[in-house]
C-alpha cells in the first residue's frame, strides 16, 4: 500500500467522523482517555460521538431481540448518505499506516459523514450489516465496548499524524 500524505488542509474540515456508541461509558479512566483524544482531534477533523442509551429492560429479551432493537437505534442515527463503517471482530483488520491510507481514502473521495459503529455485547443485527459499506476490526483479541471507544479514538488520532506527517506515530 503506498502512504502519501494530504497537502491541503481543506479537506481536513469537509469530512466529519461520527462514532455511533451503545450505552454509555462507565468507567472514569476510559472517560478521561477518550475525552483526551477527542480534544486531540479537534486540531484535524470534525469528530461527534453518538451515544445511544443502553436497553433498560434487555434481561427479559433474547440476544436476537437485543440486536435487533439496538440495530432499530443505530439505524436512526444514520443517515443513507453516511458511510457506515462497523467496529466488528470479522471485518478487515488495518495496520495504523494502513488505517491512515483508508481515512485519507474516504477524505479524498468526498465522504462527508464517515459512520463508525461500536455495536453492543451481542454484535449487529442482520439489518445493520445489511446497510453497512464496510467492516473494520481493530484487533483479533476481543475487548469490552468501552474499551473499544478508546482504542478507537486512539487510532483515528493516531491517522491523523501520519496523514500531515507529525511525529506521533513512529516506523
Amino acid at each position: 500500500m503506498e502512504y502519501s500524505y494530504l497537502k491541503s488542509n481543506a479537506l481536513f474540515c469537509k469530512m466529519k467522523v461520527i462514532l455511533i456508541q451503545l450505552g454509555k461509558t462507565a468507567d472514569t479512566y476510559i472517560q478521561e482517555g477518550v475525552s483526551q483524544y477527542v480534544n486531540r482531534l479537534k486540531h484535524y477533523i470534525t469528530f461527534e460521538e453518538k451515544i445511544i442509551p443502553a436497553f433498560k429492560s434487555s434481561a427479559s429479551m433474547s440476544k436476537d431481540e437485543i440486536k435487533k432493537q439496538e440495530g432499530i437505534l443505530i439505524l436512526k442515527n444514520v443517515q443513507v448518505t453516511d458511510e457506515l463503517v462497523l467496529l466488528d471482530e470479522k471485518g478487515k483488520e488495518y495496520t495504523s499506516l494502513d488505517f491512515s491510507v483508508f481515512i485519507q481514502q474516504k477524505m479524498n473521495a468526498g465522504t462527508k459523514n464517515l459512520v463508525f459503529v461500536v455495536g453492543g455485547a451481542f454484535g449487529f443485527s442482520e439489518e445493520v450489516y445489511a446497510r453497512a459499506n464496510t467492516k473494520v476490526s481493530l484487533s483479533r483479541l476481543t475487548f469490552s465496548h468501552q474499551m473499544v471507544r478508546l482504542f478507537f479514538a486512539e487510532q483515528l488520532y493516531r491517522a491523523m499524524t501520519i496523514i500531515k506527517g507529525e511525529k506521533y506515530h513512529h516506523q
